[in-house]
């Protein structure tokens, strides 16, 4: 039933402001306290799914955007910065909303959805599984072709509200953190809440393998073997790949040309609730 109801939502189309977007492979958390942040958001998930973690006494909610790269750890990285924030309260219960993925040839977000629900279910806290909506419950087709109903969620921290959402603006540092993915790079955590900052980096990979060859491909190469489900991709896939492997062949080594001082590229809302970068040199 629930899966029904935020099936049959239309995506809200969700400003910058106020709004801290989660890439794949990435997690956030804060609380309703935060000055900055009062949504917490992700897209683009076709395979993959959306996770939103929270702790119902202390509000503290922590949203991370999964691949099955290693689900396990993720679970257990994002129980512990929940429960972080809400060690000194007493009442309240850990609530956990699944969402995306859908009937794929390959059966990758079948396999993802009960890897989840394993690691979930291996925590040694209870966990209350309120939102289901995922692989099957995700799934619509069209002339033989499954692809997702939802591709991306948003979470306010302050209400505690879930609803379909589409991203006009995925940044700051949009080509930089899908880098950092596409280099193979674990879950990260990317924002300090205490301290209301987004702090990226620093990253470090080498060369990436033939990025020279896959820029010379086509639009149909490039989904075909970039993608795990290049049928079921949203339409700005390809131009999003594209400029992540220009990006990777500007700077094929991150340590001289984008942290040279080891040091990450950190970002605070400003007084119109944008990021603005502070303290290191723009690029």
């Amino acid at each position: 039933e629930k899966a029904k109801h935020l099936r049959s939502q239309p995506a809200q189309i969700v400003e910058p402001k106020g709004l801290l977007y989660v890439q794949q492979r990435e997690f956030a958390v804060t609380t309703p306290k935060d000055g900055s942040v009062s949504i917490l958001g992700s897209e683009d998930a076709t395979t993959c799914h959306i996770v939103v973690l929270r702790h119902t006494g202390s509000g503290a909610t922590c949203l991370t955007h999964c691949d099955g790269s290693d689900t396990e750890a993720e679970v257990s990285l994002i129980m512990s910065s929940v429960k972080s924030f809400s060690n000194s309260t007493g009442c309240g219960r850990l609530e956990v909303h699944l969402v995306g993925g859908f009937n794929d040839d390959r059966q990758l977000s079948q396999k993802l959805t009960n890897q989840l629900l394993r690691a979930f279910d291996l925590q040694p806290e209870d966990v209350h599984l309120v939102t289901f909506c995922v692989t099957e419950l995700n799934d619509r087709e069209e002339q033989d072709i499954h692809f997702p109903i939802i591709y991306g969620i948003a979470v306010n921290v302050k209400t505690a509200e879930i609803f379909p959402a589409t991203f006009p603006v995925k940044g700051p540092d949009e080509d930089l953190r899908s880098a950092h993915i596409l280099t193979g790079a674990p879950l990260t955590n990317i924002y300090d809440a205490k301290t209301e900052q987004l702090r990226i980096g620093p990253y470090f990979w080498g060369p990436f393998p033939h990025v020279d060859f896959w820029l010379e491909q086509d639009d149909a190469q490039i989904l075909q073997n970039l993608s795990t489900s290049p049928l079921a991709e949203p339409p700005h896939f390809v131009s999003h790949i594209r400029s992540t492997l220009t990006f990777l062949k500007e700077h094929p080594f991150p340590s001289r040309s984008l942290f040279p001082d080891r040091k990450p590229r950190i970002y605070k809302k400003n007084e119109e609730g944008l990021w603005e970068q502070v303290c290191s040199d723009k690029i």
